[in-house]
């Protein structure tokens, strides 16, 4: 009897400790459950904050971008629309500036800029006139024919009419 005793007390306690582990479990499986995917209002407005503070960080920078520059080309103001990517953003950064811009080809000005800007370049295949592009990462082009290319460029912006700029070097001026 006195053996039955202890084997019922045994059980009874092993009882006890498998109750207690399987209460642990129970707590802790529920508290990272509710850790992982219960999310506080503290935590919602941080993250709403963090979305906001994006949203109105990109439109602030969105509006401080001129949509167009002015060009001075020969003592003739152009308008210019730019691009709305990287390289433009950069371009634009560090305007005003003066360029002596060489002849090439009848049908293009360039000058290599100091900065050098990040570029996506890729074949448009066909140059308007008036189109402002980055060869590699520095050479600055301003077209004035158009024509059929199989070179890759960044696009950079576009000058609305540009006249002729003829076969010869100029100096061109571009400010914000």
């Amino acid at each position: 009897m006195e053996k039955n005793k202890k084997v019922l007390i045994t059980l009874v306690i092993i009882a006890v400790v498998v109750v207690l582990v399987a209460i642990y479990f129970f707590n802790n499986s529920k508290s990272t459950y509710n850790s992982k995917n219960e999310v506080s209002n503290d935590e919602i407005n941080d993250m709403n904050n963090i979305v906001n503070n994006s949203i109105n960080t990109n439109k602030e920078s969105e509006e401080t971008m001129n949509e167009t520059i002015k060009v001075n080309i020969n003592n003739k103001s152009y308008t210019a629309t730019l691009e709305q990517n990287e390289t433009a953003k950069q371009f634009e950064k560090i305007l005003p500036q003066e360029f002596n811009m060489s002849e090439l080809n009848g049908n293009e000005k360039y000058a290599y800029l100091d900065n050098i800007l990040s570029t996506n370049s890729y074949n448009p295949k066909h140059i308007e006139s008036g189109d402002i592009m980055l060869y590699g990462n520095n050479c600055l082009v301003v077209f004035y024919k158009s024509f059929d290319t199989s070179y890759s460029y960044t696009k950079i912006g576009h000058i609305e009419s540009l006249d002729d700029l003829e076969n010869k070097n100029i100096t061109i001026k571009f400010e914000n």
